[in-house]
């Protein structure tokens, strides 16, 4: 048996890391209220024009809508007969938008009473562990399995190779044997690298100052709008005897009158030079272009949108940074997925296997970005020039990999 870190050594790790994924959580939910400085603005004014921006949403939105994973192909060892016992269709959205919001996810594998395995997405604020680089699972592992309305952890669990232990309160409840070569609890991972194992957020440090300044610009240019609406007048050359008006009044009456004096002068009217609300647009236009080089997304993702509508090349061409970052993500958590399937399968069999025994089965996925019609028919077009220079070349699979479509399979 290993010498293990131990829960408490897990429980410190947890709490240090959970507030920056609560943070990214508050992003994503559009309810972090930013302190923004300002010297012409006061705090009690600018309270009154808080803004809400959904930019960072939108980037992970933008990106997890497009991360559709199909099934696993080579499938030896009936991996996909368990994830669709598992709910797909939520299982791996939900896992995929998780990770993506706070750089990972975990899977927590247990026995639904019949011995075969059962699901569950566990936030990254929940669950931690020790990582194995190699791999990409556990050597041990903790997660909070339920909280009470305070927050604070009822029921948590402790996962090593050798078992899982389970406990209420605090105190330990039970131990349960694990038959598999693994903690029951693995990561899903977007982007990990040597420096940070549990890979890193959709929503970088650059995104959320970004959005702060675009929200600072959508503030001030609220404040302004309302001097715009009603810009400021004067009038000189009033008797200082003159019985004074309502400044209201006099801003929104359809029509004044002043009278002249004993020595036959009458007021001069005039109006200050209306504000423009230009600078504020192309303020805002800076911080989404920045916003846009950011997050690979174009103006017209951030609401501004382009007088001329967009082809599907064009939108695959302005969103060729956006097509890398999906499929570095493919991977990566195509990896975890994988690792799910290998320790559900060792539960379902009873058996433990070798986590090599599963490297021909690999992570299949639907096209990244949708192709229309034109697309069909030159991907058609060169697959059969293809196949008439080496015959058998472009296959069914290939095809569906690239169209999205899967023809009809001999019954």
């Amino acid at each position: 048996m290993e010498n293990y870190r131990g829960i408490d050594y897990l429980r410190i790790k947890l709490n240090k890391h959970s507030r920056r994924i609560r943070l990214r959580y508050k992003q994503y939910d559009m309810k972090k209220v930013d302190i923004s400085p300002g010297i012409t603005i006061p705090i009690a004014l600018r309270a009154q024009y808080n803004s809400v921006l959904g930019w960072c949403t939108k980037s992970v939105d933008n990106l997890a809508d497009r991360l559709i994973f199909r099934e696993f192909s080579n499938d030896n060892f009936k991996i996909n007969e368990i994830f669709s016992m598992n709910n797909p269709d939520v299982f791996f959205d939900s896992a995929v938008l998780s990770a993506l919001i706070a750089s990972c996810c975990f899977v927590y594998i247990s026995d639904d009473g019949t011995g075969y395995p059962r699901l569950q997405i566990i936030e990254a604020d929940k669950a931690t562990g020790v990582i194995d680089p190699i791999t990409g699972l556990l050597s041990e592992g903790y997660a909070v399995l339920q909280t009470d309305q305070y927050s604070k952890p009822v029921i948590e669990a402790y996962f090593t190779p050798e078992y899982t232990e389970i406990f209420k309160n605090g105190v330990s409840d039970k131990k349960i044997d694990n038959p598999t070569p693994y903690p029951l609890l693995v990561p899903i991972i977007h982007r990990p690298d040597a420096v940070r194992p549990f890979g890193r957020s959709r929503i970088s440090r650059a995104s959320m100052d970004i959005q702060k300044k675009a929200k600072r610009t959508l503030e001030r240019a609220e404040v302004s709008a309302e001097f715009y609406s009603f810009p400021q007048k004067y009038v000189v050359g009033t008797s200082p005897t003159a019985d004074p008006f309502e400044t209201w009044k006099a801003t929104i009456s359809s029509m004044l009158e002043f009278t002249k004096d004993e020595d036959g002068d009458s007021p001069k009217l005039g109006q200050f030079t209306q504000q423009s609300m230009s600078p504020y647009t192309e303020q805002l236009r800076m911080n989404a272009s920045l916003f846009s080089g950011e997050t690979g997304l174009s103006l017209d993702d951030l609401g501004f949108v382009s007088d001329n509508p967009s082809s599907a090349e064009a939108i695959k061409a302005s969103h060729e940074n956006l097509r890398m970052m999906a499929r570095k993500a493919q991977r990566t958590f195509g990896s975890g997925f994988l690792n799910v399937g290998y320790l559900a399968v060792c539960m379902r069999d009873k058996q433990t296997y070798e986590r090599k025994e599963f490297y021909k089965t690999k992570a299949k996925w639907e096209p990244i970005f949708e192709p229309d019609a034109t697309t069909f028919g030159l991907i058609g077009d060169a697959a059969s020039k293809i196949n008439i220079a080496v015959p058998g070349f472009i296959d069914e699979e290939i095809l569906r990999d690239h169209l999205g479509l899967g023809g009809k399979k001999d019954e």
